[in-house]
Protein backbone atom coordinates (compact mmCIF):
# COMPACT_ATOMS: atom_id res chain seq x y z
CA UNK A 1 0.00 0.00 0.00
CA UNK A 2 1.23 3.12 -0.84
CA UNK A 3 0.80 6.08 2.04
CA UNK A 4 1.25 9.49 1.76
CA UNK A 5 2.51 11.92 4.92
CA UNK A 6 1.88 14.90 4.67
CA UNK A 7 3.16 18.30 7.03
CA UNK A 8 0.61 21.03 6.30
CA UNK A 9 1.29 24.42 5.76
CA UNK A 10 -0.44 27.25 4.36
CA UNK A 11 2.58 28.17 2.06
CA UNK A 12 4.75 24.66 2.09
CA UNK A 13 3.26 21.26 2.21
CA UNK A 14 5.83 18.25 2.80
CA UNK A 15 5.04 15.46 1.60
CA UNK A 16 6.57 11.58 2.49
CA UNK A 17 5.77 8.71 0.81
CA UNK A 18 5.76 5.29 2.25
CA UNK A 19 5.25 1.60 0.26
CA UNK A 20 6.78 -0.41 2.95
CA UNK A 21 7.62 -0.21 6.45
CA UNK A 22 10.00 3.00 5.93
CA UNK A 23 8.60 6.16 5.45
CA UNK A 24 11.11 8.40 3.28
CA UNK A 25 10.44 12.15 2.25
CA UNK A 26 9.47 13.07 -1.07
CA UNK A 27 9.36 16.81 -2.13
CA UNK A 28 8.29 19.96 -0.61
CA UNK A 29 4.69 21.59 -2.67
CA UNK A 30 4.86 25.16 -2.75
CA UNK A 31 1.02 26.59 -2.59
CA UNK A 32 -0.82 30.35 -2.69
CA UNK A 33 -4.54 28.84 -1.58
CA UNK A 34 -5.98 26.01 -0.12
CA UNK A 35 -7.84 25.35 -3.41
CA UNK A 36 -4.39 25.09 -5.60
CA UNK A 37 -2.87 22.64 -2.40
CA UNK A 38 -5.68 20.27 -3.09
CA UNK A 39 -5.64 20.36 -6.98
CA UNK A 40 -1.77 20.19 -6.69
CA UNK A 41 -2.26 17.24 -3.69
CA UNK A 42 -4.65 15.66 -5.91
CA UNK A 43 -2.24 15.50 -8.85
CA UNK A 44 0.32 13.85 -6.81
CA UNK A 45 -1.57 11.42 -5.08
CA UNK A 46 -3.13 9.79 -8.88
CA UNK A 47 0.63 10.37 -10.45
CA UNK A 48 1.96 8.56 -7.17
CA UNK A 49 -1.16 5.76 -6.81
CA UNK A 50 -1.92 6.73 -3.41
CA UNK A 51 -4.26 4.53 -1.63
CA UNK A 52 -4.20 6.32 1.86
CA UNK A 53 -3.48 9.84 2.91
CA UNK A 54 -1.79 10.77 6.77
CA UNK A 55 -2.17 14.21 7.76
CA UNK A 56 0.00 15.70 10.79
CA UNK A 57 -1.72 17.59 13.32
CA UNK A 58 -0.43 19.82 15.65
CA UNK A 59 -1.76 21.70 18.74
CA UNK A 60 -3.67 24.82 18.55
CA UNK A 61 -5.08 26.33 15.60
CA UNK A 62 -2.84 24.80 13.10
CA UNK A 63 -3.75 21.29 13.73
CA UNK A 64 -7.52 22.11 13.67
CA UNK A 65 -6.30 23.55 10.16
CA UNK A 66 -4.87 20.27 9.05
CA UNK A 67 -7.78 18.16 10.37
CA UNK A 68 -9.94 20.27 8.19
CA UNK A 69 -7.60 20.13 5.56
CA UNK A 70 -7.58 16.87 5.72
CA UNK A 71 -10.89 16.24 5.86
CA UNK A 72 -11.14 18.29 2.47
CA UNK A 73 -8.62 15.87 0.55
CA UNK A 74 -10.99 13.22 1.88
CA UNK A 75 -14.21 14.59 -0.21
CA UNK A 76 -12.00 15.75 -2.96
CA UNK A 77 -9.99 12.66 -3.70
CA UNK A 78 -12.02 10.03 -2.25
CA UNK A 79 -8.45 8.30 -0.97
CA UNK A 80 -8.95 7.32 2.88
CA UNK A 81 -7.15 10.15 5.29
CA UNK A 82 -5.98 9.68 8.32
CA UNK A 83 -4.45 11.87 11.57
CA UNK A 84 -1.02 11.77 13.58
CA UNK A 85 0.14 13.69 15.91
CA UNK A 86 3.52 15.54 14.23
CA UNK A 87 4.24 17.65 17.47
CA UNK A 88 7.24 17.04 17.95
CA UNK A 89 8.17 16.10 13.81
CA UNK A 90 9.82 19.04 12.86
CA UNK A 91 12.49 19.19 15.91
CA UNK A 92 12.97 15.03 15.51
CA UNK A 93 13.87 15.88 11.79
CA UNK A 94 16.08 18.64 11.90
CA UNK A 95 18.28 16.19 14.50
CA UNK A 96 18.25 13.46 11.90
CA UNK A 97 18.96 15.64 8.78
CA UNK A 98 21.83 17.10 10.92
CA UNK A 99 22.97 13.72 11.89
CA UNK A 100 22.63 12.25 8.15
CA UNK A 101 25.21 14.98 7.16
CA UNK A 102 22.72 17.58 4.76
CA UNK A 103 23.93 20.49 4.05
CA UNK A 104 22.05 23.69 5.55
CA UNK A 105 20.45 24.23 2.47
CA UNK A 106 19.38 20.68 1.68
CA UNK A 107 18.28 20.91 5.51
CA UNK A 108 16.23 24.13 4.91
CA UNK A 109 14.48 22.97 1.27
CA UNK A 110 13.55 19.90 2.30
CA UNK A 111 12.61 20.27 6.11
CA UNK A 112 8.82 20.28 5.40
CA UNK A 113 9.45 16.75 3.70
CA UNK A 114 11.50 15.65 6.28
CA UNK A 115 9.31 16.16 9.07
CA UNK A 116 6.32 14.69 6.75
CA UNK A 117 8.53 11.33 6.80
CA UNK A 118 9.04 11.38 10.71
CA UNK A 119 5.12 11.92 11.34
CA UNK A 120 4.33 9.14 8.83
CA UNK A 121 7.47 6.63 10.10
CA UNK A 122 5.62 7.18 13.21
CA UNK A 123 1.98 6.15 12.63
CA UNK A 124 3.87 3.47 10.63
CA UNK A 125 5.52 1.86 13.73
CA UNK A 126 2.52 2.30 15.59
CA UNK A 127 0.62 0.23 13.07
Amino acid sequence: MRILGIDYGYRKIGLAIAETGLAEPFIVVHVNSEEEAIEKLSKIAKEERIEKIVVGVSEGKMGKDSELFGKKLRENLGTPVEFEDETLSSRDSQRLSIAAGLSRKKRKQMEDAFAAAVMLQSYLERR
